[in-house]
């Protein structure tokens, strides 16, 4: 064997090591191709894959809702950032006179 193939040899087996390394990881799985190649290295069964699919679907959800929420906070602190400055007073002192509204 010449020195040109037993380098050959090695980059494939290099690159087939990082194939591995990165399609058999859930972790390093960044495109959907690397997903399902991990997932099918898995090799669940139909009822087990049911189970995932519904698992993901509702941290799915879950994420989208928490997402969505932090959206709505960072508006209402938006809008409370520009009472203060319309009205010249700090930002705590917008909350405070919130918190004396909502209770009376």
């Amino acid at each position: 064997m010449t020195d040109i193939n037993l380098q050959n040899v090695i980059n494939a087996f290099d690159e087939l090591d990082f194939e591995n390394r990165t399609t058999k990881n859930l972790e390093n799985a960044r495109n959907k191709q690397q997903m399902k190649t991990y997932l099918n290295s898995l090799d669940y069964s139909v009822r087990r894959l049911k189970i995932l699919n519904e698992v993901v679907s509702e941290m799915v959800e879950e994420k989208q809702k928490n997402s969505i929420k932090q959206e709505q906070i960072q508006t209402y602190k938006s809008k409370i950032i520009q009472l203060s400055r319309e009205y010249k007073i700090s930002y705590q002192e917008v909350i405070n006179i919130m918190a004396i509204i909502k209770q009376g």
